[in-house]
C-alpha cells in the first residue's frame, strides 16, 4: 500500500478556519519526516464543508446538484483559480468559488491552482448515488441492509447517510488522501462491482495526522493497512458488531501497520520478536498523545485497540465521532 502520485487517476467512468490550520501545521507539520516519508501538504489549505485541508489530494463527497463552496485559506499569495472537469464554477469572492455539482454520479476531480508558483490541491469530488434510490436493503443491486430508524442519542452524526459512493474497479484506485485510496474502504461483503460506501472527510484528515506523526516517532510507514473501513448495515450486523457501529457511519477504520514485512498483519512494532497486543499498543499511544491539544479537538472519536485472533493480526480502531470514547480488548 506505498504512497503513490496525490494526481487522480483518470478512470474510464470519469465524467467531464484559517488558524486552525496554522496550529496544526506549526505543531506536527514538516515538508518531510527524517526517513523520508512527505506529509504531501501544499503551500496553502483550502477549506470545503466543515473541514479544512492542506493536502494536494482529498476526497470530497457530495449529492447530484449540490452546491460545495470552496476556499482558499493560509496563504500570502493570490491569483488562484479553481478548475472543474464538470460542474458550474462561479467565483463568490477572493479566492473562493462555489461549485455546482453535476447531475450524474461520478468522480470530478476540482483543482485548485496558482499558476505563478506551480502548487495545487485537487479534491478529488465524488457525487454520490442518492440513499433515495434504495430499493429495500438494495442500492443498484447492492445489499446496503437498514440504518436504525431512530440516531443514537438523537446526534446528527448518527442520521441515515443521504447518498452512497459508487466504486468501480477504476475508480477503486483514486487518492481520498494522500496515502490512501478508495478501494482501501470498501466492505468486504461478498458481491462483485459496482460496490458502495458512505465516508466523511474528517476521517481521512485525521488518518493524515495519524501517519504523519506515526512516522515522526520513528515508525517508518507510507499508508496504514486498513482491517476494516466502511461497512454496509448489513455486513455489520452478520458480524455480529453494534448497530451504532461508526463502521456504518463512514467515519471509522480499523488500521494496523504492514511495512516489514508486508505480509497483512501488523509489524512487530516494539521489536520484541513477537505479533501482539503491544504492537497495538505502540500506535494506540501515538494517538493517545495528541488528546487535549487545541489543533486535535477537532478529530475527537473513539480509539480502541485489539488482540490479535485465529483471523486477522492486533490493530487500532480509530474513529472521529465528535466525543471522547476509549476501549480495549
Amino acid at each position: 500500500m506505498g504512497r503513490t502520485d496525490s494526481r487522480p487517476s483518470q478512470s474510464p467512468g470519469l465524467r467531464l478556519t484559517g488558524l486552525l490550520v496554522l496550529l496544526l501545521v506549526s505543531q506536527i507539520g514538516f515538508a518531510a519526516t527524517a526517513d523520508g516519508f512527505s506529509p504531501e501538504k501544499a503551500g496553502f489549505a483550502v477549506s470545503f464543508k466543515d473541514e479544512t485541508s492542506p493536502y494536494r489530494a482529498m476526497g470530497v463527497y457530495v449529492l447530484p446538484q449540490e452546491t460545495l463552496t470552496v476556499a482558499v485559506v493560509d496563504s500570502v499569495k493570490q491569483g488562484y483559480s479553481l478548475r472543474a472537469t464538470a460542474g458550474e464554477v462561479m467565483q463568490v469572492g477572493n479566492e473562493r468559488w462555489k461549485w455546482v455539482s453535476p447531475p450524474a454520479p461520478g468522480l470530478y476531480p476540482l483543482i485548485v491552482v496558482n499558476p505563478s508558483w506551480s502548487d495545487s490541491i485537487t479534491l478529488n469530488a465524488f457525487v454520490m448515488v442518492p440513499a433515495s434510490e434504495m430499493k429495500g436493503e438494495y442500492l443498484r443491486g447492492y445489499r446496503i441492509g437498514k440504518y436504525p430508524s431512530v440516531p443514537y442519542r438523537q446526534l446528527p452524526l448518527y442520521k441515515r447517510p443521504k447518498g452512497f459512493v459508487e466504486v468501480s474497479q477504476e475508480n477503486g484506485e483514486t487518492l481520498i488522501s494522500p496515502h490512501l485510496k478508495l478501494k482501501q474502504f470498501v466492505c468486504k461483503q461478498e458481491g462483485g462491482y459496482p460496490k458502495y460506501v458512505v465516508l466523511r472527510e474528517r476521517l481521512f484528515l485525521k488518518l493524515e495526522l495519524i501517519l504523519e506523526k506515526t512516522n515522526q516517532k520513528g515508525y517508518p510507514c507510507e499508508s496504514f493497512g486498513i482491517l476494516s473501513g466502511y461497512r454496509t448495515p448489513y455486513h455489520n450486523k452478520n458480524m455480529g458488531n453494534v448497530k451504532y457501529s461508526r463502521h456504518v457511519y463512514g467515519d471509522a477504520a480499523d488500521i494496523f501497520i504492514d511495512e516489514d514485512p508486508v505480509d497483512g498483519i501488523m509489524d512487530d512494532l516494539n521489536r520484541d520478536g513477537k505479533i501482539d497486543y503491544r504492537d497495538a499498543g505502540v500506535i494506540y499511544d501515538i494517538i493517545d498523545e495528541m488528546y487535549g491539544r487545541p489543533w486535535y479537538e477537532r478529530f475527537l472519536g473513539g480509539l480502541g485497540r485489539y488482540k490479535k485472533t485465529p483471523r486477522h493480526g492486533p490493530f487500532v480502531h480509530v474513529d472521529a465521532r465528535g466525543f471522547r470514547a476509549r476501549w480495549g480488548d
